[in-house]
């Protein structure tokens, strides 16, 4: 039985703990993020998907772009609202998938692989539905995800799916570790962050689906949309078979 089937639930996994520990490592591309977002959506308003702790929401809020959100972690929202300016954003707690607003949005957008944290590949069409279902006539909408390539490389055991071990950090007072199992068919991966210190083991369970960009295009299809770009990162990088991660923007057909 996979790990998540007994201890793994996102409407609780992103709790308090992981909530305050969010953002003490910045991606970096925070800044290249937000400029090509404020772009795309103009005189606003705009719509993130799984807001979180407002990483990329709070600074595009403050180019002048209205900015509102749907997160489905109660301590992610509680965390943004901490932040100077987090009390501004209109936040709704649920499932981005299902919670449908009454404004529409020059732009939808979902960052960092947040589309993964669906675990079924309806549950993901859903989502992009949802998007699109709150888009204006004239609206965007961006997804920011990692390409599953890297998940073929991996170590094939007899039980018919792929795992690895990483070290994400050692130092003299902790070992990081992350360890993960794949599932071709399912293309789904559970892991576990371990961090093994002194004081003892803490564990910290994720399931994700991986999407493929076509997967993604089809799913936008559905949706009534059609990729209009696709970037390999927030700076405009050339997407090509070298790229680890794709930046696409959907409109309506």
């Amino acid at each position: 039985m996979p790990f998540d089937a007994m201890s793994f639930d996102p409407r609780t996994s992103f709790g308090p703990q992981v909530a305050a520990l969010y953002d003490d490592k910045p991606l970096g591309d925070e800044e290249a993020a937000v400029t090509r977002l404020a772009q795309l959506a103009g005189a606003g308003p705009a719509l993130e998907l799984a807001i979180g702790t407002g990483r990329i929401a709070l600074p595009l809020a403050a180019t002048g772009v209205r900015v509102d959100g749907i997160e489905l972690s109660q301590a992610m929202i509680e965390r943004l609202r901490a932040k100077p300016g987090g009390d501004a954003l209109q936040v709704t707690c649920g499932d981005m998938a299902a919670v449908e607003l009454p404004d529409r949005y020059r732009l939808v957008y979902l960052v960092f692989n947040s589309l993964m944290n669906l675990l079924t590949q309806d549950g993901q069409v859903d989502c992009v539905v949802n998007a699109a279902r709150h888009l204006s006539d004239d609206g965007v909408f961006v997804v920011e995800n990692v390409v599953p390539d890297p998940m073929y490389g991996l170590r094939h055991d007899r039980g018919g799916v792929d795992q690895y071990v990483n070290a994400t950090g050692i130092d003299g007072e902790r070992v990081s570790l992350e360890v993960g199992r794949y599932d071709r068919v399912s293309q789904r991966v559970d892991k576990n962050h371990i961090r093994l210190t002194d004081g003892g083991i803490s564990l910290e369970p994720l399931a994700l689906r991986y999407v493929w960009p076509s997967e993604l295009d089809l799913m936008a299809r559905i949706a009534g949309l059609r990729l209009r770009a696709r970037w390999g990162g927030w700076s405009g990088e050339p997407f090509d078979s070298r790229s680890l991660r794709h930046v696409s923007v959907y409109g309506r057909a």
